[in-house]
């Protein structure tokens, strides 16, 4: 018998720290009968064990058809070694190593047993609002450094009791080295005070009961929850809402909502099954859900505009003992002073919105890296990132082929970045718009913890094109011996991100829609098709140029846009258009802008889909001005949505064929589009009737140029990319009519849309665009 035992060495890669990987194999091994150990390491789950070679098959067929629910396995690296003679099976210490493979688990919802616990008044974690296991609570916004034990997290402040410290050490305990855990005797407290720091509270239980009497009051609660701080008001208070709107200078932008239950939500927004499960994973990320009627309990002004509802299930323990002792559904809005990071310390919290909270429900235990909830929707049946962040970073997206270490910097608004790792691509969580400088800062500290807890050092840096980024800026600041630089032009980046989501390295053609990016002519584009590969891109068609008059302003005043396009349609005869949007514009701010056109002053030249969404917002009267990115466009969405059509209305557009370089060569000319609209206009059409008529034709202007490069070029590949994708209309409709003009369509379901996943495409065109490589012709194709 002696002759058939064999020891079997297994390294196993992914996200297997943490989640309960190790109890799951000590378990797996008495199932078998088999001894040996297991440790954690840099690089994931090391295991040594010895048996029967039969039951060591099992045991390796049971690891990869039935592993702890938060795991993902990677990889599993197996070799047969000589016999130790293991006496028993046993879950070792960590070893030290400088080498950090590992994968790190995003912090992930409550898990059901945890709850139970929480909700039993026998149990010693009756109401604990830190109760947590392996398979639930914080993870990568606790993490110091990798290998994650509980010394390398910031519950290295709190030494567990007796009861706490058996659960740690019992291999078969739902809580066997749960790196948080922890009890009321032992754990981290929450504790309740006013706006200026005075506690209020005789202990956690009366400081959560008074949190939730002052939420019925209405009062504004800020709240210290798993990546930061959430500002709380009750969403049927519509006093309060409009107080929390005043005070954090938000008048418009929608306010995401946490409600106890799914069921509660029955009443306000439309729920199908792909939401209701999307809703519920752990992850536990705003969906974006169609609203009912606006008459129905909740504040009106929750998202003005907009026909849908931000909403979230409760995924710490805090947060379900708030909504079970206070109000069903609360607002539940980002606790920071307007353009800046999450505030995550408690002192930075006061400071930064003493002025907007009432009260404060603070707790003790430390947050080392913030992280903004992720928002996401079910969009032509699949699921879409808007923001990427809490429950799913730092889960890289898998590449098909190695790449070597690489740090994508993103670009300047919605910033991610992104670092590489053979397969691997590290996205971080969302850092937000980096012209603030404490959002600057926030970015260097990913970047750099990052690098420390992936144990990566890049070779090669890749930034956007455009030289007014402080992400480029950021880049060029990196002077490490031997590392190389590649700019990479922004809308070759989002095409590049498509690909490599999904596994694409043939030429494809890439539609590519969105606000801003800076073009290799210098000009600013927006609404491109392109012909391209990791290595390099060709732009064989564009929307037509038109001013952006007064540059920058012209993103915050959409009325600008709307000038611009009247402009183009007319020249400076549109001042004299019977329109409202000519009676609504002060006529010297017209005058002004038609001069400075004109003259081409201060005018730069666009070829952006967003900016012409924003024109014809603007155009009728729906946005003049924008309070958040992307408003005028969301709130034209929005009316369009409003529309039931009898007919799939559309207007005209040219399709003008040219030659660049001897090919051809094709401009999407939207002015037809737009003479029309006036006209419609000027006879006192619907704006419903006009919306639903702009994006129709703005779909069917687009596809027809994409044919036609299809066509030229044979390639029958099309990713789509940019911003403009997350239009729910746009998005539909351009698949299923570049479907029936016969391609296959690829769009983003891993990382968003717009610039938030840029930074993906980013590290694959700078590894490709190695000096050394040759790289394909794209003229000849």
């Amino acid at each position: 018998m002696k002759n058939n035992i064999v020891l079997r060495r297994l390294e196993i890669s992914g996200v297997v720290q943490g989640v309960g990987f190790r109890p799951f194999l000590f378990g797996l091994a008495r199932i078998h009968d088999l001894m040996g150990q297991v440790s954690n390491t840099a690089g994931g789950v090391l295991v040594l064990v010895e048996g029967p070679r039969d039951a060591l098959d099992c045991f390796a067929r049971d690891i990869l058809e039935k592993p702890p629910r938060l795991s993902r396995i990677t990889g599993i690296k197996s070799q047969d070694i000589p016999v130790q003679g293991f006496s028993s099976f046993k879950i070792v210490k960590s070893g030290e190593t400088r080498l950090k493979n590992t994968l790190i688990s995003p912090d992930v919802s409550i898990c059901a047993d945890c709850l139970a616990e929480m909700k039993n008044p026998k149990d010693r974690r009756f109401e604990y609002p830190f109760i947590n296991c392996t398979n639930c609570g914080p993870r990568y916004t606790i993490i110091q450094d990798v290998p994650y034990d509980r010394p390398k997290t910031s519950m290295k402040h709190f030494q567990m009791c007796g009861d706490c410290q058996k659960e740690y050490d019992t291999p078969l305990d739902r809580r066997f080295h749960a790196q948080p855990n922890a009890c009321p005797v032992c754990g981290p407290r929450v504790y309740l005070t006013d706006n200026k720091g005075n506690k209020l509270d005789k202990g956690p239980e009366d400081a959560l009961v008074q949190a939730a009497n002052f939420l019925k009051q209405g009062k504004i609660l800020a709240v210290k929850g798993l990546g930061g701080f959430h500002l709380a008001v009750d969403a049927g208070n519509t006093r309060s809402v409009a107080t929390l709107r005043q005070k954090k200078q938000r008048p418009d932008k929608p306010l995401a909502l946490m409600a106890g239950a799914a069921s509660m939500l029955s009443d306000y927004v439309y729920l199908d099954e792909k939401e209701n499960k999307l809703l519920h994973s752990f992850h536990r990320p705003i969906v974006l859900l169609e609203k009912k009627k606006e008459d129905t309990g909740l504040c009106p002004s929750l998202s003005p505009g907009n026909n849908n509802l931000g909403v979230m299930l409760p995924y710490t323990p805090l947060h379900y003992l708030l909504l079970e002792k206070g109000p069903d559904i609360l607002v539940m809005t980002s606790g920071n002073r307007p353009g800046e990071p999450l505030a995550i310390n408690n002192e930075d919290a006061l400071d930064a919105f003493a002025h907007i909270a009432d009260y404060f429900l603070f707790h003790d235990r430390d947050i080392y890296f913030g992280a903004d909830d992720s928002i996401t929707r079910i969009q032509a049946g699949k699921q879409r990132f808007i923001r990427r962040s809490r429950g799913y970073a730092p889960l890289p997206i898998n590449l098909h082929r190695e790449l070597p270490p690489v740090l994508g910097c993103g670009a300047g608004l919605k910033s991610t970045i992104c670092l590489t790792r053979n397969r691997n691509a590290f996205l971080s969580q969302h850092i937000g718009d980096l012209d603030n400088p404490k959002v600057y800062q926030f970015y260097t500290r990913t970047i750099d913890h990052m690098k420390k807890i992936l144990g990566i050092e890049p070779v090669l840096v890749a930034h956007d094109l455009h030289p007014g980024y402080m992400s480029t800026d950021y880049a060029k600041s990196l002077k490490n011996p031997g590392l190389i630089h590649v700019p990479v032009q922004h809308h070759h980046a989002h095409a590049v991100s498509c690909m490599a989501e999904n596994h694409i390295d043939e030429p494809v053609i890439g539609l590519t829609l969105d606000g801003t990016g800076l073009g290799t002519d210098g000009h600013i584009w927006g609404g491109e098709i392109l012909i391209c590969t990791p290595e390099k891109f060709l732009r064989k068609a564009q929307l037509s140029y038109f001013p952006m008059p007064g540059g920058d302003a012209a993103i915050l005043e959409p009325w600008r846009m709307a000038a611009a396009i009247l402009f183009k349609a007319y020249g400076s005869g549109f001042l004299d258009l019977d329109i409202p949007f000519i009676k609504s514009i002060d006529p010297q701010k017209l005058s002004f802008l038609c001069q400075m056109m004109e003259k081409n002053l201060n005018s730069p030249l666009t070829s952006s889909v967003g900016r012409l969404f924003d024109a014809v917002s603007s155009l009728l009267g729906i946005c003049h001005g924008i309070s958040y990115e992307s408003q005028a466009a969301m709130e034209l969405e929005a009316v369009a949505a409003n529309l039931k059509p009898e007919t799939n209305m559309a207007y005209s557009f040219n399709l003008i064929e040219t030659q660049k370089k001897g090919l051809p060569y094709y401009e999407v000319d939207m002015m037809p589009c737009i003479r029309e609209i006036v006209k419609q206009l000027q006879q006192r059409a619907s704006p419903e009737n006009i919306c639903h008529g702009f994006q129709v034709t703005l779909v069917d202007a687009f596809v027809a140029a994409a044919f036609r490069v299809g066509f030229d070029t044979g390639i029958k590949k099309i990713v789509l990319s940019g911003g403009v994708f997350n239009n729910n209309f746009v998005l539909k409709h351009s698949v299923l009519k570049l479907e029936k003009k016969g391609f296959t369509v690829y769009s983003h379901t891993q990382v968003p849309t717009g610039d938030g996943g840029l930074c993906l495409g980013q590290v694959l065109i700078a590894a490709a665009q190695n000096p050394r490589k040759k790289t394909p012709d794209l003229r000849k194709i």
